[in-house]
């Protein structure tokens, strides 16, 4: 009924070991996103980790002004790293998983 279990489990094993290669280099994968004509500009891995944060001095003077700027940049950089991380992860995944009628879990 389920064929080969023990090739079925060596696939899974296959799909989390790809998974677990998938983050390692995600960590050296660094996006920039910049607001505020580029006087802010945030760095990003794929695993989502804020690498660096730069300020230009104009924006030092409204406290108001930086605030609004900061969560712009930090949502959008959020933001297109989470996309890369989960299709990433979904592709990583996918690959090594096995077929098995009706567990189409990744479409």
């Amino acid at each position: 009924m389920f064929g080969d279990i023990s090739g079925m489990m060596g696939k899974l094993k296959e799909a989390q070991e790809k998974v677990k290669e998938t983050k390692i280099r995600l960590n050296s994968v660094v996006l920039e996103e910049t607001v505020a004509n580029q006087k802010i500009k945030v760095s990003i891995t794929g695993n989502r980790e804020i690498k660096n944060i730069a300020i230009d001095a104009s924006l030092l003077n409204d406290k108001e002004e930086l605030e609004d700027y900061l969560i712009l940049a930090l949502n959008k950089a959020i933001g297109k790293a989470s996309q890369i991380h989960e299709n990433e992860l979904s592709l990583a995944a996918k690959s090594g998983m096995p077929n098995i009628p009706g567990m189409d879990m990744f479409t």
